[in-house]
């Protein structure tokens, strides 16, 4: 069975959110301001056991999932995480990704190679140290990153890296982002800063348009439109007409995709949301707590999924920003 949704699109991508614990401070996500040290973590009991998030992950493979990423908060803070990529590793046919800060990539990249993961995204916001040290709001410094991405390199675990563009902050440095990472076989992704949540205080003014972004690219290294790979993929491709490789830009706000939106998503605490400007999720954790068989829990997935009908991005309004949302650092990106 694979199930539709209410607009005839099918159930492909899953995100997997093991932790909401985050060791940067991102004011997009989880800024310092809203999220101080009196904001309450999830007790290790809160969360689903490796076990659990297999079994859950297994039910959704059988609806027609064929990507899982791991996302957090910071996945890499996740005790043993290596473990959790082993046991989905052993899935057949699955794409299995991980996306991080990469703080802690350079010392667990290789277990999570050994365990099976196939690729890595790495969110890079800046390649200049003091614009990125104020975006992660905790002092990190650009070349631990850029260690962790080299570590992940050298053992041969393919690597995507992703950067959120806010006007006036960082978007004077997308061409030196172009610039480093061309020819380097890792691909670029500049991403539209999206009103996700409600503490992060986005205003339309602070977006820059993925038009713009491939403009000022296209200026310095000229760019041709790259076709889509499949159905529902996120980033608009484009490629360095010399052959130095390609950028991506998602432009979620000025040129939405919800049409082919194919994601769904699990919280740290197992509940179930199927856009990532949701308002309520779906308790999963209490069913497989229940002693729920496997064909109750792809039945109660299933069901969510035909009812669903989301098309935040291609509604989005004056309205729509006063209604509660999920906050990334607590569904993943």
């Amino acid at each position: 069975m694979h199930p539709l949704d209410t607009l005839g699109r099918p159930i492909r991508d899953l995100r997997i959110s093991v932790t909401d614990r985050c060791n940067f401070r991102c004011a997009y996500c989880m800024p310092k301001s809203v999220f101080g040290h009196d904001y309450r973590f999830m007790d290790r009991r809160e969360l689903l056991s490796f076990e659990e998030l297999e079994r859950v992950a297994r039910a959704f493979v059988a609806l027609g999932v064929e990507k899982i990423r791991l996302t957090g908060g910071e996945p890499l803070l996740r005790k043993e995480l290596e473990g959790l990529v082993a046991r989905l590793a052993t899935i057949d046919g699955l794409d299995l990704t991980l996306t991080t800060n990469a703080s802690l990539l350079a010392r667990k990249a290789q277990a999570l190679r050994d365990a099976g993961l196939d690729r890595i995204n790495v969110s890079l916001d800046s390649l200049d140290d003091a614009t990125f040290k104020a975006m992660n709001d905790v002092d990190f410094p650009v070349s631990r990153v850029l260690e962790g991405i080299d570590a992940a390199t050298a053992v041969g675990l393919p690597v995507k890296v992703n950067a959120v563009v806010k006007r006036g902050v960082n978007d004077a440095g997308v061409v030196d982002m172009a610039r480093h990472f061309r020819g380097t076989g890792h691909a670029l992704r500049f991403i539209e800063y999206m009103d996700v949540g409600t503490t992060n205080g986005w205003r339309l003014d602070d977006v820059v348009p993925a038009a713009e972004i491939v403009e000022r690219i296209d200026a310095v290294f000229p760019l041709e439109a790259v076709e889509s790979a499949y159905r529902g993929e996120v980033a608009r491709r484009w490629r360095y007409r010399d052959g130095a490789g390609e950028i991506g830009v998602i432009a979620s706000v000025t040129e939405p995709f919800c049409g082919d939106c194919t994601r769904a998503r699990i919280s740290a605490e197992g509940k179930l949301y199927t856009c990532l400007f949701a308002i309520r999720g779906t308790d999963l954790r209490a069913l497989v707590r229940s002693g729920a068989t496997d064909d109750e829990l792809r039945d109660e997935i299933a069901g969510v999924w035909t009812r669903r009908a989301d098309r935040y991005s291609e509604i989005r309004t004056e309205g729509t920003a006063e209604l509660p949302r999920i906050e990334m650092s607590y569904i993943g990106g």
